[in-house]
């Protein structure tokens, strides 16, 4: 099976991460074949989170490629096994993703459970990577404001920091989307 490629996309909120994401799966699913594959880590809990989950799919499906979606909130690494290399996936988006982690069970945010949810995000996007045909992460840039000194939200930043250095290291290509605008942070060899 041929190396595949990982790129990551991270920005500020609404600022067209997605939209690049999504026309860079399109673009390789084009070049390569393969099943476009949309991984969303998003809950509806609320209304606007709804709707938002409503303008991805609307966005998707206004583009007229096929996208198989598959929702995904926590643990993505047991989805490896459904992965072939003829697959495009587009991760959206990490910090979600560690969100639900992070929520999802009653456990104390010790080091050792915060290690054990870093590594499992980490090591479940890296082996849905090496099945694929291609992978792009989603994530967003929350760590350019100062952290307020609770514990909840420096362990979050903290971890979330963590992550993007691991997939950016791993990466082929990373982007940094400001106002709509891809800024390329690194690109190796593509």
């Amino acid at each position: 099976m041929a190396s595949s490629s990982l790129i990551f996309i991270t920005g500020g909120v609404r600022s067209g991460k997605s939209r690049l994401a999504e026309r860079l799966a399109v673009e390789i699913a084009g070049n390569k074949g393969g099943q476009l594959t949309y991984m969303a880590t998003g809950v509806p809990s609320d209304t606007e989170m709804q709707q938002r989950v409503d303008m991805h799919k609307g966005d998707r499906a206004a583009g007229g490629y096929r996208w198989k979606t598959i929702e995904q909130p926590i643990q993505i690494g047991r989805l490896a096994d459904s992965v072939s290399e003829s697959d495009i996936i587009l991760l959206d988006c990490v910090t979600t993703l560690l969100n639900n982690e992070l929520f999802s069970s009653e456990r104390t945010w010790d080091e050792s459970f915060l290690t054990s949810v870093k590594d499992s995000i980490i090591t479940g996007i890296l082996s849905l990577k090496r099945r694929a045909g291609a992978m792009i992460v989603v994530s967003n840039e929350v760590l350019n404001e100062s952290l307020k000194e609770t514990n909840l939200v420096f362990s979050y930043g903290r971890l979330l920091g963590q992550i993007h250095q691991k997939l950016v290291k791993e990466a082929d290509r990373a982007l940094l989307v400001e106002a709509g605008i891809p800024i390329v942070m690194k690109e190796v060899g593509l």
